[in-house]
């Protein structure tokens, strides 16, 4: 009982997780026709900002979090105006400058910090027991706040018209223009949005599981074969597609070692794109 509670909990968490980030990653994607290889870097500068913000400022630790959302948020607008605008509709240079930042952030923190992995404090101490289950207050904390800003972002794309508005111009891009969209405006918004989860889930799983210089790199896997297999121009896909990854990740080490279970669970996404190509709901990726 305890083991299957356990294994339960790690696919929600991840599975939230692993949308989050997703998320962002797909919303530039699909807007800006962005291949965001930086979103793996920005979700570690959000973990490192809070550290900082906690182990050298004495900040608290929720105030820390909130203050690293805040400021990569920020980085999103500043990130769209100089490096994604300029390069919209051409993708090698887009790829390129992605590239060139996660490279720059990732060095700039080794750097700095040294490539040992660190430690956010814990979320929440203490166990909730209930009969014969026995669970963390970190893993219900964290799926709790997984879970509402994962309804918090699904009310804001479909009810608010700044969410429409994103909507509109993934859809067409010139056909929310001639409506009178801001498209540059919606544009940094999306990137501030999709870069502020990405720091926030860097800053829960790094309290869940350590902080490191290339923490990003295995996210940013994630994220891309979250999207594939949403299928390309799915935003709800992600969440199924966010599951069964998190059902993976989290069922298969407990049946092999860590780097098979890795590569099987990378199989099995290829073994789905042949037979589905589009993806669950989408384009063919």
């Amino acid at each position: 009982m305890g083991q299957a509670v356990a294994t339960i909990s790690n696919i929600v968490i991840l599975s939230s997780m692993y949308i989050l980030v997703a998320l962002g990653f797909a919303f530039l994607f699909n807007m800006l026709g962005l291949l965001n290889l930086a979103h793996g870097a920005i979700y570690m500068i959000g973990a490192y900002i809070a550290f900082i913000l906690i182990a050298a400022l004495g900040f608290p630790f929720w105030a820390s979090i909130v203050l690293a959302t805040v400021v990569v948020a920020l980085l999103g607008v500043l990130l769209e105006r100089i490096c994604f605008r300029p390069f919209v509709g051409d993708f090698n240079r887009s790829v390129m400058i992605c590239v060139a930042l996660t490279v720059l952030f990732q060095t700039l923190v080794n750097i700095m910090a040294g490539a040992k992995t660190l430690a956010l404090p814990p979320i929440a101490r203490g166990i909730f027991r209930f009969g014969l289950i026995s669970l963390s207050y970190e893993r219900i904390i964290t799926f709790i706040i997984g879970f509402i800003l994962l309804v918090a972002f699904v009310l804001f794309v479909n009810k608010t018209k700044w969410g429409q508005q994103m909507q509109a111009i993934a859809q067409n891009t010139d056909g929310a223009s001639l409506q009178g969209i801001s498209v540059h405006r919606i544009s940094a918004l999306a990137s501030a949005l999709g870069c502020g989860l990405a720091a926030l889930a860097g800053c829960l799983m790094g309290a869940f599981m350590g902080i490191g210089p290339f923490m990003g790199d295995q996210m940013l896997v994630k994220a891309l074969m979250l999207v594939i297999l949403a299928g390309i121009g799915s935003i709800g896909g992600i969440f199924l597609a966010g599951l069964l990854l998190g059902t993976l990740n989290a069922v298969l080490p407990l049946l092999t070692n860590g780097a098979a279970s890795e590569a099987t669970a990378v199989a099995v996404v290829v073994v789905l794109l042949l037979i589905r190509p589009k993806g669950f709901f989408g384009h063919e990726a």
